[in-house]
């Protein structure tokens, strides 16, 4: 409970130090940016505090490659 209270509070600091200059310079495109990494990374780390299983990006390489991969080796053989 503390550690996703304390992944939000250092998220909100975040938002308060950066959103700021980003709406005086008028960036909108890179606060949408800014935005959706923020609450993508704190919604990682809370399930991450959670132990919840997140699945890793180079499983999903592995399970493509994988049938390409024994179908050339079988080949060569």
């Amino acid at each position: 409970m503390w550690s996703i209270l304390g992944i939000i509070t250092v998220g909100i600091l975040i938002s308060i130090y950066e959103v700021p200059s980003l709406l005086r310079r008028k960036l909108k495109r890179e606060l949408w940016v800014f935005s959706i990494l923020l609450i993508f990374g704190v919604v990682l780390s809370i399930l991450k505090s959670l132990r919840i299983d997140i699945p890793n990006p180079l499983d999903l390489l592995t399970n493509i490659y994988k049938p390409l991969n024994d179908f050339i080796f079988d080949s060569l053989k």
